[in-house]
């Protein structure tokens, strides 16, 4: 028995008892009990199903036996309440994920996505009975609609797991900048707030007998307060520079270079135009970003001595260009999957395709590794005079 066959089966029986589960929930009315759905879900989650195995069954269910026969009215009306069952049933699976924040952000898209061609596919089914005169015409029209749902499902499925390994590698990555964070706070700042209790408290002590010292111990204490200062608006400026929102997109990078420069000892030249900081606030952050990704990938592995990034205004566009004079790689090689996860080039990927933009990467010996960002105005930019 091969593993498709096992998956059908599988398949197969859950979607009797969902559709069974179904129509009980249905015929129950506003006040039924959702628990049933529940149990499903966790009956999926055992088969190891995924998500979208489970909103085919239910889509299949309301198609084939729930909506055929029912009014527009009636068939809103059940379509709403049978995605509440659907929501309860896929909660089980939704657990799993790793936080709450991408477990609800996926569940509401996958309810509208589902929604929408569920109201689809019953808009296609009313229209099919109209133009029954048209039989052929229509059959072939639903053959194409059927390849390009399958289309579409195998792009949800890859889109998933890219999306999944992306939610994996941020946990991670955020759990490794918390453990930093603590180590910094545990180490520099406790230490030094300790001391400056120590000091406090010698200074209570002098105070009452001797207060002939009294001004060195305050100023060192002050010294040590200012120290504690600075550190925190280290902290603050590693998560987000205050530059970008306050002076805009060029200050923060050459501030963010010249940190770079002096701490990797590889020399940076930025080329860009004024106009880039009238973008809004999403896109300067993407643009800042990839930078950083960019050129923290080349210390870490390019072996480079020299990086070139410009910024450049075409048409209704904006192009970031970060070029390397290092060692290449197979940039083939380099896309995610469950044995090698690239999360720098796929964050990188997706900051830039979350605004709707464009990402590419060349590499080839001898020539280094060039990166593209082509991001789009909201709003139209004039060329103003370079900074480099």
């Amino acid at each position: 028995m091969n593993s498709s066959f096992r998956i059908k089966r599988k398949l197969s029986v859950l979607a009797r008892r969902y559709q069974t589960a179904l129509r009980r929930y249905l015929a129950q009315g506003p006040d039924a009990n959702l628990e049933l759905a529940v149990r499903l879900g966790r009956q999926a989650v055992t088969l190891e199903l995924e998500t979208l195995d489970l909103a085919l069954v239910h889509e299949q269910a309301l198609l084939s036996r729930l909506l055929p026969n029912l009014s527009a009215a009636d068939r809103h009306l059940l379509i709403k309440r049978a995605g509440a069952f659907f929501a309860a049933a896929i909660l089980p699976m939704e657990e799993t994920h790793r936080t709450a924040m991408e477990a609800n952000a996926h569940l509401i898209r996958l309810n509208q996505t589902l929604s929408r061609r569920t109201l689809a596919l019953a808009t296609s089914n009313r229209q099919l009975k109209k133009e029954i005169s048209h039989r052929r015409v229509v059959e072939e029209t639903l053959r194409q609609s059927e390849q390009h749902s399958i289309r579409l499902l195998d792009q949800s499925r890859r889109m998933q797991e890219q999306m999944r390994l992306l939610s994996q590698g941020i946990l991670s990555a955020q759990e490794d900048e918390r453990k930093r964070i603590s180590r910094e706070l545990h180490d520099v700042i406790g230490q030094v707030l300790t001391s400056i209790n120590i000091r406090l408290a010698v200074l209570k002590t002098e105070s009452a007998v001797n207060t002939k010292d009294i001004g060195k111990s305050i100023a060192h204490t002050q010294r040590l307060v200012e120290k504690s200062v600075n550190t925190v608006r280290q902290f603050a400026y590693d998560l987000r520079p205050s530059l970008l929102d306050d002076l805009g997109l060029i200050a923060a990078l050459h501030a963010f270079m010249k940190t770079f420069m002096k701490e990797t000892g590889i020399r940076v030249h930025l080329t860009a135009f004024a106009g880039v900081d009238k973008l809004d606030s999403a896109r300067r952050t993407v643009l800042y970003r990839v930078a950083q990704e960019a050129l923290t990938n080349v210390a870490r592995h390019a072996q480079a001595s020299r990086v070139d990034v410009s910024i450049q205004i075409s048409g209704n566009d904006i192009l970031m260009q970060i070029k390397d004079n290092g060692r290449s790689f197979d940039v083939n090689r380099a896309v995610p999957s469950r044995k090698r996860r690239r999360l720098g080039l796929l964050g990188m990927r997706e900051r830039v395709e979350m605004v709707g933009g464009k990402f590419s990467i060349e590499s080839s010996p001898g020539q280094g590794t060039t990166i593209h960002a082509q991001v789009p105005f909201l709003t139209g930019v004039k060329k103003e005079r370079a900074h480099s």
